[in-house]
């Protein structure tokens, strides 16, 4: 959600054209205050978590049936790296070691206003799910199937990379 006020000085925002580019952007109504609302995409780490043979996806108690993810996370200012934190994540959501983290690509999630830093981690241990967690499965590679948006283009391409060929599943509407 968008800023309505300055946060700066209590003005109303106002949308104008950036002088540089002609973009878009809020900024305070008084010309003396100059702040501008940057609206820049939230970094999130994204683990395709590889664990006894089979990828984890879980699921989010808040997030209503059937749907299951990969595990994510916001990249907090404390960790001192994207690949730190997806380890963090992992240790977080499913109380696994990660043995180990390679970086898959970035992928934007322009709906969430967020951009993607997806790693495989293979990892070890007995699953125990974090608070924010209800359910997980653990799926054979060769029998992913990935979502057209946020971390699923992630899954299809390091499925890919392995030589499998996931197809797109269809989303239920809700």
């Amino acid at each position: 959600m968008p800023f309505k006020f300055c946060p700066q000085c209590a003005q109303p925002l106002i949308e104008r054209a950036m002088p540089e580019d002609g973009t878009l952007r809020h900024q305070c109504g008084d010309s003396g205050c100059g702040f501008v609302h940057w609206d820049n995409p939230v970094p999130v780490v994204a683990a395709i978590v590889e664990h006894e043979g089979g990828i984890i996806l879980a699921r989010n108690k808040a997030w209503p049936a059937p749907f299951y993810a990969l595990i994510t996370g916001f990249l907090e200012k404390t960790d001192p790296s994207p690949h730190e934190a997806v380890c963090r994540e992992v240790m977080e959501e499913l109380g696994l070691a990660a043995d180990s983290a390679t970086f898959i690509g970035h992928y934007p999630f322009a709906r969430q206003n967020q951009i993607i830093m997806a790693y495989h981690v293979p990892a070890s241990g007995v699953i125990t799910l974090g608070d924010e967690l209800v359910d997980y499965k653990r799926i054979a590679p060769e029998k992913l199937r990935y979502w057209p948006m946020g971390t699923g283009p992630a899954l299809r391409d390091w499925a890919r990379s392995r030589g499998h060929d996931p197809q797109p599943m269809d989303l239920p509407q809700l």
